[in-house]
């Protein structure tokens, strides 16, 4: 980059004592010059200042219902919920997404399609016969491979695990999947509960307290964890408040609980209830419900400093 007349220091005749002074502030300028020309360029690097690392980490929770047998025929295909699923992650910014009624197939292709550096843990849903034989559960749809609940990522996951907790003894098995965002340090644990009456051996009996209840005690300080819990809040007036642990809105915040004693939130599904939460102890820094025009659920995203 050329020098202008007039950055430099004029010299003066008469002080020839201030040459050598002079020709060192004209070196100092002509390096700074360089440098900054140099790193003005396209694709130009500091190597003393790396690259910044957003505090905010987004996650998602979104039910896709892909499982076309389970009364989703009138959701869309494959293609409206891959495009839906990208715009959770291109639009509203989600790094980490937790998916339940995906079908394998899809969650294949949404991962590619997003691009290097996306990954994804997967677990597929079982059926149990009276007989005690568990097959798992497959997408009708060619290609589709099995269905199940995953944890899609734009970035490694470490320490993928299934908690264990109770499970109908004849039925659907769902289930809970924790994995840790390894460039952040934060746990993500993804649930799917079973419905009441889920047990065709038992149909009276409860399941959803023993599973919120391990949910919970996977957490810890630096998770995020919710899901399709299959739940209605807590709020005054539900008959089944008594299945969510006590630890559950106390240690934890909830996406759209609004005060500490609030226990309500907008709903996540078409039928107008909330089914589907994102909690907890991390500070918390947005929260959205977006429709997708892609399932009967919405999508619940929370925004937490993960810093």
């Amino acid at each position: 980059m050329p020098c202008r007349p007039g950055l430099l220091p004029r010299v003066s005749a008469a002080a020839p004592r201030s040459r050598a002074r002079w020709l060192t502030l004209v070196a100092t300028a002509l390096v700074a010059l360089v440098v900054v020309a140099l790193s003005d360029r396209p694709g130009a690097t500091r190597a003393s200042l790396p690259d910044a690392v957003p505090a905010e980490l987004r996650i998602a929770t979104w039910n896709m219902c892909g499982v076309r047998q389970w009364n989703c025929e009138d959701t869309g295909g494959s293609r409206r919920k891959i495009q839906a699923l990208k715009r959770l992650a291109t639009v509203d910014g989600a790094r980490v997404i937790m998916l339940q009624e995906v079908c394998a197939g899809d969650l294949a292709s949404a991962r590619k399609e997003l691009g290097q550096g996306w990954r994804s843990t997967f677990r597929a849903y079982a059926y149990r016969d009276a007989r005690g034989r568990q097959t798992d559960v497959r997408c009708t749809e060619r290609r589709q491979g099995q269905a199940g609940f995953a944890i899609l990522a734009s970035s490694s996951l470490s320490r993928v695990s299934v908690v264990p907790t109770r499970q109908p003894a004849v039925g659907l098995r769902r289930g809970i999947l924790c994995a840790t965002v390894a460039s952040r340090g934060v746990q993500v644990c993804n649930a799917h509960l079973t419905l009441p009456g889920g047990d065709r051996a038992h149909p009276d009996w409860e399941y959803r307290d023993d599973q919120l209840s391990s949910l919970v005690g996977a957490a810890d300080a630096r998770t995020v964890f919710g899901g399709d819990l299959n739940s209605a809040p807590p709020s005054a007036g539900s008959q089944d408040s008594w299945i969510w642990p006590y630890d559950m809105y106390r240690s934890y915040r909830e996406c759209d609980q609004e005060s500490a004693s609030s226990r309500s939130g907008r709903a996540t599904h078409l039928t107008g209830h909330k089914v589907d939460y994102l909690f907890t102890a991390l500070p918390r820094t947005h929260c959205s419900v977006r429709a997708t025009a892609a399932s009967d659920h919405l999508a619940l995203v929370v925004g937490v400093r993960a810093d």
